[in-house]
């Protein structure tokens, strides 16, 4: 048994507890259960054990002057995402639920984004893809630490949230994003942000490749694209990759 003695060695939910006598490598946790909602089952699932990951949520796809503004594109829906998390936030956080990040940031000299990924931000070769320099002091489109990999100001962070950079579609590659998520200790991963059918989809399916269990919260996610693209994101999600769910029904006790 672990005494008053003991310290952590490493970070995070996973870390080992140690006292002069011995080494507790799987320190002894309480489950935190919480029935949810859910299509096509309801679940029961451990907030001890669970974390949300909100995608791309940054200014480059949701504010005024961004890429997505730029390239002609209506933001009424990629913010619609905005309400349900700042009601949704505080009560993870108060859970001690962890909130992770997940925007893209590259490089400056973009040698960690290959071709193909350049090519897709600028197909019309017109020269406003990344590392394209916006107006005033906004620096480079989705570059690292910019304004444009910044998270909207409408969406409160906190210190103790988790920021990680992705430079690809998936936030699983080339990222230390699962390293995080096992030191943490987590099983359950919960899904918002942006664009459902392809950065938000495409780390929910590779969180699911590597054994996560995935919720994808509806009402806490949107897309720039077609409608039926959003419905064959849910189908296939529903299908093969977990399950739906409403951040209001997270909330409501159970």
């Amino acid at each position: 048994m672990m005494t008053d003695a003991s310290r952590g060695i490493g970070k995070g939910r996973n870390a080992w507890q140690r006292t002069p006598e011995r080494i507790a490598l799987a320190p002894a946790r309480a489950v935190r259960p919480l029935r949810l909602d859910a299509r096509p089952i309801g679940l029961e699932l451990d907030l001890g054990r669970t974390a949300l990951i909100v995608v791309d949520m940054q200014n480059a796809f949701c504010t005024p002057g961004g890429l997505t503004d730029r390239g002609g594109f209506d933001l009424g829906p990629v913010r619609a995402p905005i309400a349900p998390l700042n009601a949704l936030l505080p009560a993870l956080r108060q859970q001690d639920v962890p909130v992770i990040w997940l925007n893209w940031g590259h490089r400056p000299d973009l040698l960690n984004v290959p071709p193909m990924a350049v090519h897709a931000f600028d197909r019309d070769s017109k020269g406003s893809g990344l590392g394209t320099a916006l107006p005033g002091d906004r620096g480079q489109i989705l570059l690292k630490d910019s304004w444009s990999a910044a998270v909207v100001d409408d969406l409160e962070t906190n210190p103790r949230d988790i920021h990680v950079d992705k430079y690809r579609i998936s936030g699983f590659w080339d990222t230390p994003l699962d390293s995080i998520l096992r030191n943490l200790d987590v099983r359950t991963l919960l899904f918002a942000g942006v664009n459902l059918d392809v950065c938000v989809y495409h780390t929910l399916a590779d969180a699911h490749f590597l054994g996560y269990d995935c919720i994808l919260l509806e009402d806490c996610c949107a897309t720039t694209a077609p409608q039926f693209c959003t419905d064959a994101t849910l189908h296939n999600i529903i299908k093969c990759f977990g399950f739906l769910a409403r951040s209001s029904d997270l909330a409501r006790p159970g």
